[in-house]
């Protein structure tokens, strides 16, 4: 009899002692769907040696030939297991949005909005919530300017705008500088703190692509994106539009967002689902894992 083909799931320390205490839905289904396959799955530390596959979290090592990645999907319990950890080069991103039913649909928008923001009573303000990631002076290949840059042409289009720092970037003394100065330079921006309090009341997302704007399609808030990202889809595009247009457009577009949520995260793993390990295994297929 042939030995069962052996999948390393490489895990941090944390999630490897949750996973080994079988305290890790979406990794316990994962290793159920390998195991229901004929295969073997064992969770292993990120410095363990690499068997036959390896599956990793978010990020596999350059010279894992052949890894693949899981990730979460925003929130519990959606997943992807993936070839590419950069989101926007996922089958999601190229695909064209289809809306299905608009009851089921909103069924789904709004147990998903009573779990992920139980307290939010969402008002359609005329700020709009602009929140920061990193490398604020240096417009990256997936970016149309810098976020520097981004802040100038918001700061030009005359929207008010509340701008936030991420809490877990480093900001050096150049970028607040650099921030300064363009707070300066345009009064309608002003600097201010937490972004999920400004949220359910904001005029709608500007940003790169932060995932605060895909929690903005959950309370019903449409965006701007300046940068390339899987939930693009019903977004105002700056690379399709242009900055100036598309922020023009801003306080009249109106999406639906509810469709929307039930088409992309339809798109992933849904690790509570009754036929997790079945979807789990088409995604594994859909790799070549046989």
């Amino acid at each position: 009899m042939p030995r069962p083909m052996l999948t390393t799931i490489h895990l941090d320390p944390p999630m490897l002692a949750s996973a080994r205490a079988g305290q890790f839905n979406f990794l316990t289904r994962l290793a159920r769907a390998i195991e229901a396959g004929g295969g073997k799955a064992r969770f292993r530390p990120l410095d363990a040696p690499r068997g036959p596959r390896s599956l990793w979290h978010m990020q596999a090592p350059a010279d894992a030939e052949g890894a693949l990645i899981f990730r979460r999907t925003y929130h519990y319990p959606f997943w992807h297991i993936e070839a590419d950890p950069v989101r926007w080069h996922w089958p999601v991103a190229r695909a064209a949005f289809t809306p299905g039913d608009p009851a089921q649909a909103q069924d789904f928008a709004t147990r998903l909005r009573r779990r992920t923001w139980p307290e939010a009573r969402p008002t359609r303000g005329a700020e709009l919530l602009v929140p920061l990631q990193g490398r604020i002076r240096q417009c990256r290949s997936f970016q149309t300017m810098s976020p520097v840059e981004m802040l100038a042409a918001i700061g030009a289009s005359g929207l008010p705008a509340a701008v936030t720092l991420h809490p877990r970037e480093a900001y050096d003394p150049e970028d607040r500088a650099a921030l300064q100065a363009v707070l300066a330079r345009h009064p309608t921006l002003r600097l201010a703190e937490d972004s999920r309090a400004l949220l359910p009341h904001c005029l709608g997302v500007a940003t790169m692509n932060s995932a605060v704007a895909f929690d903005g399609y959950i309370l019903g808030k449409p965006a701007v994106l300046f940068a390339q990202i899987d939930f693009h889809h019903i977004a105002l595009n700056v690379a399709d539009l242009g900055a100036g247009p598309a922020l023009a457009a801003l306080p009249r577009h109106a999406p639906d967002c509810a469709a929307y949520l039930h088409w992309f995260l339809g798109q992933a793993i849904d690790a509570m689902a009754a036929d997790a390990e079945a979807q789990i295994a088409c995604a594994l297929a859909r790799h070549g894992w046989a």
